[in-house]
């Protein structure tokens, strides 16, 4: 048996109450064993053991008052996972589903993710079980402090610097921020994805989506394909999925659909971006609200889903990028993608397809740019907000918008490149998984057994 099969069957032995862990532990690891054989010092220091296991997790309980003034308590957690090439970096995410599996399956992501940013930042994710939904501004300021006065011990700018993500918007990180420098006195890049007031960088907002986009681009271009011209399914409504959209319709192409923990909305003359950032942005209301505002689209209610179905992937398109959460493409969806003449595919979410989706995509041969790959925008535009705090410094639009492309255009180079290497051209999961894991893996055996 392999070393990679052998640390997955002591994984799945370990763990099996964490499915999104061990769906992630085995997408990566089933595409390492190559990398695994040309260096056997990795299964000799047991790099595989030391990568899945996180260097230690925080949890902790939450307590705030409601508005009511009665007491709630929230679980919340910090997974610091891997620092071989850096302090550790990655988001936090409030969701009632949020609980240790699931934030071990985004930091293990993660932790390859910001290795093929190629910029120094390690791997780690948090959060809690606390849904922002439906609470008003005073609820969700006290939630914040309250988990920051817990927090706030574990982090630091060369340390552990985390980000926003499902349910961590600006306002979130506002709160947080101004907690965490009331208990340290300390004015200092310990979160990214601030005000541009306040330390933030221009073109974080849209980094991600942008990035989505940059690289789907390059990987599009090394096809000899385009996305002008082209129509698009875009899954989620936050800003992944916005400013995926925005950058859509700069290079030409027209997407037609979002959606969000409701439903869906089809729009055959494209998604007006300037309503989604009121329905979402401003309003925080349903997609079903987009409906009323736009007669050209309908919005399709999460009721009428057939099971293990999204309807979403349904519509006819040239190029799909899943921005929602995890497990949004099943195997059955990507088919009907496929069957629809899908000949591209580009995550914005974190494990946004299921194996069975994924093993679709790589034996149609289409463009597929998985997660960690194709959404690393984000990670990447955060260390460079670290990099303006740490020399307290401001770069234009255009200047971090520069550095993002060249970034993702190098990512995806780094991927196809490590692909090639290893005689599987145009599997970017395997190429960009290499990629990501040797960098760490050489890093963590200079470094010695620590």
């Amino acid at each position: 048996m392999s070393y990679t099969q052998n640390v997955l069957d002591s994984l799945n032995a370990r763990y099996p109450y964490q499915p999104e862990f061990l769906q992630a532990a085995t997408e990566i690891l089933s595409t390492l064993q190559p990398a695994i054989d040309q260096n056997p010092d990795y299964e000799r220091y047991k790099i595989l053991e030391r990568l899945t296991e996180p260097e230690r997790i925080y949890s902790f309980r939450v307590e705030w008052l409601d508005d009511k003034g009665q007491v709630q308590v929230n679980h919340g957690y910090r997974v610091q996972f891997n620092s071989a090439i850096g302090p550790y970096k990655g988001g936090l995410r409030f969701h009632p589903t949020v609980n240790e599996g699931i934030l071990k399956f985004l930091g293990l992501e993660q932790i390859l993710k910001n290795s093929l940013t190629g910029t120094p930042i390690g791997g780690a994710k948090g959060g809690a079980d606390f849904d922002p939904k439906g609470k008003s501004d005073l609820e969700v300021m006290r939630f914040c402090q309250a988990f920051m006065v817990q927090l706030y011990r574990y982090i630091g700018a060369t340390v552990d610097v985390p980000a926003g993500d499902i349910g961590v918007g600006g306002r979130e990180i506002g709160y947080l921020y101004g907690a965490y420098k009331r208990l340290t006195t300390k004015y200092e890049g310990i979160l990214t994805g601030k005000g541009l007031t306040w330390g933030g960088s221009l073109v974080r907002t849209e980094a991600t989506g942008y990035g989505l986009i940059y690289f789907t681009d390059a990987m599009l271009k090394d096809r000899g394909e385009s996305l002008k011209g082209k129509v698009c399914s875009v899954s989620g409504a936050g800003n992944v999925a916005t400013y995926a959209c925005e950058k859509l319709y700069q290079m030409g192409a027209t997407p037609v659909t979002v959606s969000d923990s409701r439903g869906f909305i089809y729009d055959p003359n494209g998604i007006k971006v300037d309503v989604l950032l009121q329905v979402k942005g401003k309003e925080r209301a349903s997609l079903a609200r987009y409906a009323e505002l736009v007669p050209s689209a309908k919005f399709t209610p999460v009721s009428e889903y057939a099971p293990n179905r999204h309807p979403i992937w349904d519509v006819p398109v040239y190029a799909a990028f899943p921005c929602a959460t995890q497990n949004e493409v099943t195997e059955e969806d990507a088919k009907a993608l496929l069957k629809n003449g899908c000949k591209c595919v580009a995550e914005g979410a974190n494990m946004p397809s299921t194996i069975g989706a994924i093993n679709e995509f790589l034996k149609a041969g289409i463009a597929y740019g998985p997660a960690k790959a194709a959404n690393a925008g984000g990670v990447a535009t955060s260390q460079l907000e670290m990099e303006q705090n740490a020399g307290m410094t401001s770069w234009s639009f255009e200047e971090v918008d520069a550095k993002l492309l060249k970034i993702m255009t190098d990512l995806y180079n780094n991927a196809a490149s490590t692909a090639r290497e290893f005689k599987v051209d145009g599997n970017l999961v395997l190429g960009a998984n290499i990629a990501g894991f040797r960098k760490v893996a050489d890093a963590m055996l200079a470094q010695g057994v620590i």
